[in-house]
């Protein structure tokens, strides 16, 4: 038997980390949840997530400006954005980074299962 696909969750909403971390491994999905930008460079090292969820705005710098940070250390995961706002700029440079989806909150839960899966090549259970 296979393990699940690891997504790692940042964002500096403690009550969204929560509330993603139930969704997600109710929909069959491990997941490590991160507080902040620095929290998931401190752990990259020993990182086995198969898709990173990062917010855009954090508390200690920006999901761009982290997913830039990995790159430079030649780490590559696929990604998927969210954001309270909706911003043609942002979403540009998200889909300059690669990123999988760019969510806009709120996001149905539906959409962002179809983005995990998209990103981790699982299937959809019907």
């Amino acid at each position: 038997m296979t393990r699940p696909h690891l997504v790692a969750v940042v964002d500096d909403d403690p009550s969204l980390g929560k509330a993603l971390t139930r969704l997600l491994t109710a929909n069959g999905y491990r997941v490590e949840l991160f507080a902040s930008g620095n929290a998931l460079m401190g752990a990259v090292a020993s990182l086995e997530a198969t898709c990173l969820i990062v917010d855009i705005n954090l508390g200690d710098g920006s999901g761009l400006d982290l997913a830039r940070r990995l790159a430079d250390f030649g780490l590559t995961f696929p990604l998927i954005f969210m954001t309270g706002g909706h911003d043609e700029a942002i979403r540009a440079r998200c889909a300059e980074l690669g990123c999988i989806a760019f969510l806009v909150k709120p996001f149905t839960e539906q959409r962002l299962i179809e983005a995990i899966a998209e990103a981790t090549g699982s299937k959809l259970s019907a």
